[in-house]
């Protein structure tokens, strides 16, 4: 780093000393003076010279001689704690040195989910990109957004699943749920490329790692021996744990949520009534965030007709977004034949937060063709609605 030079510096003064100017009285004397200082002898010739511009602090860049290492340093923490798209790539575009070292595979390693939290309307090749760029220096959270984005918007099924897995492989709890929901389904090919035992599998390693949607799937395996043994008790035991993660981490972001607490919650703990919170589907909180990656996928099926294809369908869960990949690969409402969903915990949530109200029953389920929709199809199973 560089600094400014002063009188420890051998023969510092005599550079110094060159830029005095003394009285000048009589132009046309020349005064000669020889002066001794901290042991440097040296002749000071006034003399007519040409005017320079004097230095000031300000024409030192003292940006500039920062050190590579630190520089990128600061970008890592300002990518990883980037809330907007914006706070990043305006580093970008500031100046050849900062785009370089904020393109380093370090910083775009870390890069946060939100500043690559691109609309599907904003959608290009550079956007693309640059996911692909973050993806490659190991961002796990890149590799699984642009994993969902070609699996399920792009329909490149194989690169899209390759990169959840990559993500999956470094314990990415939602890229190893996604990828429990794409055995569950046999996503991207036929009934028979279900694999419900690597589903379970998948879903306890994800519910091993805090991610609520794979707990709450996981007790409804259980309670129903849905590719593993059924064990009711087991199975419940995951959806109350379900339901105590979801409470805590609503109530670590919202004061909301922590004033409901105070006022309803301990009283009826006081009165040994128990906790309404810890029933299967029993809590009003406010719905969780929805992850970049499905609002993603929601926007982008909304911006082209609210359908990925002909006769097929999106989950009915809002904050989903995934659609079918064949036609009735999602299981229907079990009472009213009016939603659909990929699994059990997006059909639970939004039992929870909307369908609960509106559920009916109907006499007769009919499809897109006007045929009776037990026979539509093999595939196109059912799901119970559990209210407790």
């Amino acid at each position: 780093m560089r600094t400014r030079r002063g009188a420890c510096y051998p023969g510092v003064v005599s550079r110094m000393c060159s830029d005095v100017r003394l009285p000048n009285k009589n132009k046309d004397l020349h005064m000669h003076m020889r002066m001794h200082v901290a042991g440097d002898s040296f002749i000071y010739s006034r003399k007519r010279q040409k005017k320079t511009p004097e230095k000031t602090v300000t024409d030192f860049d003292f940006f500039e001689s920062l050190p590579d290492d630190l520089v990128i340093s600061i970008f890592c923490k300002l990518s990883s704690t980037a809330t907007k798209p914006s706070d990043f790539l305006n580093v970008l575009i500031t100046c050849r040195r900062l785009n370089k070292l904020a393109l380093h595979s370090l910083v775009l390693s870390k890069v946060s989910p939100r500043a690559f939290a691109i609309r599907a309307k904003d959608w290009c090749d550079s956007a693309h990109r640059f996911l692909k760029h973050c993806a490659d220096a190991g961002n796990v959270e890149a590799c699984y957004t642009l994993g969902m984005i070609r699996f399920y918007c792009l329909q490149n099924r194989g690169s899209g699943a390759s990169l959840m897995a990559k993500a999956a492989i470094n314990s990415h709890a939602r890229a190893l749920y996604s990828l429990a929901v794409i055995q569950f389904n046999g996503s991207g090919g036929t009934k028979s490329d279900k694999d419900l035992r690597a589903g379970v599998a998948l879903c306890a390693r994800a519910a091993f790692l805090g991610h609520v949607d794979a707990l709450r799937e996981l007790g409804h395996c259980l309670q129903d021996g849905y590719g593993v043994r059924q064990n009711i008790a087991e199975g419940r035991r995951f959806l109350v744990q379900a339901n105590a993660r979801e409470l805590a981490a609503v109530l670590s972001t919202s004061a909301a949520a922590r004033h409901w607490l105070t006022c309803n919650l301990q009283p009826q703990l006081r009165q040994g009534i128990g906790c309404p919170l810890l029933s299967d589907f029993g809590c009003n909180v406010p719905t969780p965030e929805v992850h970049p990656a499905s609002r993603f996928m929601a926007e982008w099926f909304a911006s082209r007709g609210g359908s990925p294809g002909q006769g097929l369908r999106l989950c009915s869960h809002a904050g989903c977004g995934r659609p079918e990949s064949r036609k009735h690969e999602f299981r229907r409402c079990s009472v009213c034949g009016a939603v659909n969903y990929c699994s059990r915990a997006c059909q639970a949530l939004d039992w929870k937060f909307r369908h609960k109200a509106e559920c009916a029953p109907v006499e007769r389920w009919l499809d897109e063709d006007g045929e009776d929709g037990g026979d539509e199809d093999s595939d196109g199973e059912v799901m119970a609605m559990a209210d407790s």
